[in-house]
């Protein structure tokens, strides 16, 4: 065999350079990013979409409250057990008052 071809052989069998992998772990930094801040995006979604099922969970509840009793609750206590599984207070605020207000907490204070 020539000595050049044995040279080409040998340079081929011995990996990738540097620069080549920095490329592919650059590449793969910039997808990870794209990923996170789509992925981001989607949990915000959800959670808003959440806090507005929620609170027309509870409208309901005192809606019925009152078609039953001819009453308002006097606070979201009141609706447990027969109109919302569990008392949702640490979420939400209730103001008696004509209209009633529900009020978000934390992550639902937007709504």
């Amino acid at each position: 065999m020539d000595t050049n071809t044995e040279m080409v052989a040998q340079k081929k069998d011995r990996g990738f350079t540097l620069v080549e992998l920095l490329i592919v772990i650059v590449i793969l930094g910039i997808l990870a990013t794209v990923t996170v801040f789509a992925v981001r995006g989607i949990t915000d979604k959800g959670q808003e979409n959440s806090c507005k099922v929620e609170r027309r969970a509870i409208e309901t509840a005192f809606e019925s409250y009152f078609a039953d009793t001819g009453n308002d609750a006097a606070n979201l206590g009141a609706l447990v057990p027969g109109y919302l599984k569990t008392d949702p207070s640490a979420r939400w605020t209730f103001t008696a008052g004509s209209p009633p207000t529900i009020a978000g907490l934390g992550d639902c204070a937007t709504f």
